[in-house]
């Protein structure tokens, strides 16, 4: 029976997307500049695959240093680029998932107060407790800001970033979870008619400011996708559908019919390799440390090693694959972590698939990353969706 697998590689970008100006972005290249900052990078199955041949497709292309073309690339490989408006988590994996956002999530001000007053005031009642920050901010930063406060006081830490996000901080010792993860109820029901994107439970622990740290229960509360996506389509067709990571979160559990719930690489690689071993029907994974542990904190050898383990993860993965498996490796937008800032860059990002009829070919520059979903659905025989051309068709 066919299978097919859709790998997210958090943040995992290639290069200034042509409307990168638009987002302060010009000049990004996370893997090439990653590449620079370590002195290269050992990804030998992803250059398998063909991934030293995109920058040559890209205009201005960077060569990834470490990363050379292969002389036979076992993969089809391509770049993809994002249409709809927005750099952030839940506009690149809906697009991947074949919708279009022509209008963006609201952001907001960095400076204090961000959100509008009618909605801090009306969370703060509803809720019990007060508010702290209202502001703009690195997520390891405001803890260690305004921790101490939060637990003198019980109030909420409230923040915001370049994404269109409403981000709840509690200490676990000072908020129950269970109170935590009520309140984001209460904050996505509000934050709906402002057409924000996520809110995200982002507990913490620790004794003092300077030692708190975050915790893996975090959560996401995304608002509900505004028409069916490639998931709803598969689960309606009969195809078990299976998500990794965070996106039963991201796709506000919908057209899911399992989801493992994990808020890291090592995590994710083995429910993958396990679905890989004994799954069924369409896995949608995504790889978040990229991105949370490295790319916002501007790490790039962390990121280097996160993304050298990811290939020998691949590379373990590809070899329980079977011949009627398609698998597809891309990414959500970037996150360079060399570039000025804290937040995700908008860029192309990288397409690697595999499958017994891949014979090294280029998929060129692809405008849209729902042609990623089209390809998916053309895979299982599914009518062709409202949009996306596909790279591929059924099993060979």
């Amino acid at each position: 029976m066919s299978r097919a697998l859709l790998i997210v590689l958090d943040s995992v970008g290639i290069g200034a997307a042509p409307d990168a100006g638009v987002y302060g972005d010009t000049g990004a290249n996370t893997l090439a500049h990653i590449g620079e900052a370590v002195g290269g990078l050992r990804l030998p199955v992803m250059a398998g695959l063909g991934l030293g041949h995109i920058p040559a497709l890209l205009p201005g292309g960077l060569p990834i240093p470490g990363v050379p073309a292969a002389a036979r690339p076992r993969g089809d490989f391509g770049a993809l680029q994002e249409v709809s408006v927005g750099k952030d988590t839940t506009t690149g994996h809906w697009e991947l998932a074949g919708l279009l956002l022509e209008k963006g999530f609201r952001v907001f001000p960095p400076q204090a107060p961000s959100f509008p007053d009618p909605l801090i005031r009306t969370f703060a009642e509803r809720t019990g407790r007060g508010i702290l920050g209202n502001k703009a901010a690195s997520g390891t930063a405001i803890i260690q800001e305004l921790g101490e406060a939060h637990r003198r006081t019980g109030r909420w830490i409230v923040y915001t970033s370049a994404d269109s996000v409403f981000q709840l901080a509690a200490h676990e010792e000072t908020v129950p979870l269970q109170e935590l993860y009520r309140a984001c109820t209460v904050a996505r029901e509000l934050c709906n008619p402002y057409n924000i994107g996520r809110v995200i439970a982002r507990p913490f622990t620790g004794p003092r400011a300077g030692a708190f740290t975050r915790t893996e229960n975090r959560r996401d509360y995304a608002m509900p996708p505004p028409e069916p996506t490639l998931l709803d389509r598969l689960q309606q067709a009969g195809v078990p559908t299976t998500t990794v990571g965070k996106l039963d979160d991201v796709f506000a559990h919908r057209g899911i019919d399992r989801a493992c719930h994990v808020e890291n690489n090592p995590g994710a690689e083995a429910a993958l390799l396990e679905w890989a071993a004994q799954g069924s029907g369409f896995v949608f994974g995504n790889l978040i440390d990229f991105d949370m542990l490295y790319g916002h904190r501007r790490d790039p050898r962390g990121y280097a090693n996160a993304l050298e383990q990811a290939d020998r993860f691949l590379g373990a993965l590809i070899t329980r694959l079977t011949p009627d498996d398609l698998l597809i490796v891309t990414a959500d937008h970037g996150n360079d972590p060399t570039f000025r800032g804290t937040d995700h860059t908008r860029e192309y990002v990288p397409l690697l698939v595999h499958h017994a009829g891949s014979d090294g070919r280029s998929l060129g520059v692809r405008r849209g990353f729902y042609d990623a979903a089209a390809s998916v659905a053309a895979w299982f025989g599914l009518p062709p969706l409202p949009r996306g051309t596909p790279f591929t068709r059924g099993p060979v």
